[in-house]
């Protein structure tokens, strides 16, 4: 990967101006509706009881909530302040993942097509919008992810870029726990590639990849302990708490009271889904339906028609190119993209829900770029369904905005039925 890579193409002018376009997008209307929805009745109110240092909703990581409670704090506590939070990690975390792809592949138009891609899949765009803790977890992985992709491009700065990302790890995790199983994929790549190098000497040899100058022994450090202190040291709010405050010296027994906490939910829910709906992208949940500040909206959490589907496509190629021609790159993200998808598939948790599916759809969003990528540079007739696609994924954004934005629709009670494409998403 280092022989190929270089800097002298690096899009990073356009990948700061597509996360500034996405952001003022993201902040027009931010504050309608004017009131709480989905499931910000969880966390807003858990921000407010947090600043007043009362135990609430111990079953999730405080990083999140802390991140929320001191934008109630410096802002206020209006509708606008309370997804400020998601709309800035929204923005950052799309730049970021577009910084991911580009030191992942080196190839600056795969890195374009992947910020368009995954600014208009659907799930980044409605997460930008609301104040739940998801945003602010997928936003810290990102940026995570660009270090440590980072680090191994540019090694002479990779031991400062492995103990930032590091630090971000233990941040997203401590955000919420759906980045973990993302989060081992790092230290086993530095496993496997020391073990087939130095065999016997692999846990203190700084020779060879992927981070040259850094022995697994350090890499331990960074991508190990680093980010399970920092995770750790995210609960200081909990250590605090007025009232049965979470004893610093004992994150096992709180976490198997966290992990209680987590499998007690197990009454059947109307929205509830299974993996195989996520992927399939047949299954929905309606944040919002009602007729509020003079009108009727809505916000439908669905993936986007084409994309959610074309990914698929995209995985099963990256796969086959990934072990066939060598691409790491592809290999890597169609790990993320299955480690994230797997971890809920054999998970014990009774009860799951769609937006669970952002942060693999996101990783699908990189391979999907990368296919595209290749398909234009084709010569033949075909060439034409790159920027076809990525046309279509922007129309399709577009079309289904009203539905995913609160924006006012038309025609009343019935108005969702001009988007209902699937029975199941209803």
């Amino acid at each position: 990967m280092q022989g190929r890579f270089t800097t002298d193409r690096d899009p990073i002018a356009w990948c700061t101006a597509i996360a500034l376009g996405y952001f003022a997008l993201v902040w027009w209307r931010l504050a309608i509706p004017h009131e709480i929805y989905f499931d910000e009745v969880h966390y807003v109110p858990a921000a407010r009881k947090l600043l007043e240092g009362i135990r609430v909703n111990p079953e999730h990581p405080m990083f999140g909530k802390t991140v929320l409670a001191a934008a109630l704090r410096w802002l206020g506590d209006e509708p606008l302040y309370w997804r400020v939070p998601s709309a800035i990690g929204g923005a950052i975390g799309l730049f970021a993942f577009a910084r991911t792809v580009w030191f992942a592949s080196g190839n600056a138009r795969a890195t374009l097509i992947a910020a368009l891609l995954l600014a208009t899949n659907f799930f980044w765009f409605i997460h930008s919008r609301i104040a739940m803790l998801d945003m602010t977890m997928a936003a810290l992985a990102m940026l995570a992810f660009w270090q440590l992709a980072a680090a191994v491009r540019q090694p002479h700065q990779g031991r400062w870029r492995l103990a930032l990302g590091g630090v971000l790890m233990g941040l997203a995790l401590g955000s919420k726990w759906s980045i973990a199983p993302a989060l081992i994929l790092p230290g086993l790549v530095f496993l496997v590639l020391k073990l087939k190098a130095h065999r016997g000497n692999f846990l203190f040899a700084t020779r060879g990849g992927p981070v040259p100058g850094i022995s697994l022994a350090e890499a331990a450090l960074w991508l190990g302990l680093v980010p399970l202190g920092v995770y750790w040291l995210t609960f200081w709010p909990a250590f605090h708490w007025a009232e049965r405050p979470v004893n610093p010296w004992a994150p096992i027994a709180w976490h198997e009271h966290m992990l209680m906490l987590q499998d007690s939910v197990k009454k059947p829910h109307p929205y509830r889904s299974v993996w195989y709906q996520w992927a399939g992208n047949w299954r929905a949940i309606w944040y919002l339906y009602k007729d509020i500040e003079g009108a009727q909206r809505g916000v439908v959490l669905i993936g986007n028609p084409f994309t959610m589907l074309a990914g698929l496509a995209a995985l099963g190629w990256g796969l086959w190119a990934g072990l066939m021609r060598r691409r790491p790159e592809l290999l890597a993200f169609a790990a993320l993209y299955l480690l994230t998808l797997l971890f809920w598939a054999t998970s014990g948790k009774p009860v799951q829900f769609l937006y669970h599916y952002l942060l693999p759809s996101t990783f699908l969003m990189a391979l999907l770029a990368l296919a595209l990528d290749a398909l234009w540079r084709r010569s033949d007739r075909w060439r034409w369904l790159a920027p076809a696609s990525l046309a279509l994924s922007i129309a399709m954004f577009a079309w289904f905005y009203p539905i995913i934005s609160g924006w006012p629709l038309c025609c009343g009670r019935r108005s969702f039925e001009f988007w209902m494409w699937l029975r199941s998403w209803r």
